[in-house]
This record gives structure tokens, C-alpha cells and sequence, in this order.
């Protein structure tokens, strides 16, 4: 069974090959520092939900489909 932090990590790593986007781009975008995507996509860390809220908008999908089979 995945943790959260898996399912989550999993979930933005897709989304963001999916979206064309390298860390460092998608740091830029969601104005969020690129060890912490490093750190979320591997697992390491759970985001604040103002951070996951930017990603969603730097990777241009709804929260939701973000946090897809996290729980």
C-alpha cells in the first residue's frame, strides 16, 4: 500500500513529465523551489497546501486531479 507522501510524490512527478516540464521549470512557474519538488516527487516531504496549490497552477490542472488517489 502507498503512503501519502508516495501517492503524492507520484502523482506530481506524472503530472509534471506529462506537462513538459523540468523541476527547475516548474519551480519557476509555481514559484517554489526546486528541492522541495525534489523532495515531494521523491517522497521526503508532504507540502503545505498553499505550496500544493501552486503547483497545481504552475502545472495548469485542478488540485484535485493533483491530489488523484491520495488518502
Amino acid at each position: 500500500m502507498e503512503t501519502v507522501l508516495q501517492k503524492l510524490g507520484e502523482n506530481l512527478k506524472q503530472l509534471r513529465l506529462e506537462a513538459g516540464l523540468s523541476q527547475e521549470k516548474l519551480s519557476e512557474r509555481a514559484d517554489v523551489d526546486r528541492t522541495l519538488i525534489s523532495s515531494i516527487e521523491h517522497g521526503k516531504k508532504l507540502a503545505r497546501i498553499d505550496t500544493l496549490v501552486k503547483l497545481a497552477r504552475g502545472l495548469g490542472t485542478p488540485l484535485s486531479t493533483l491530489l488523484d488517489g491520495v488518502n
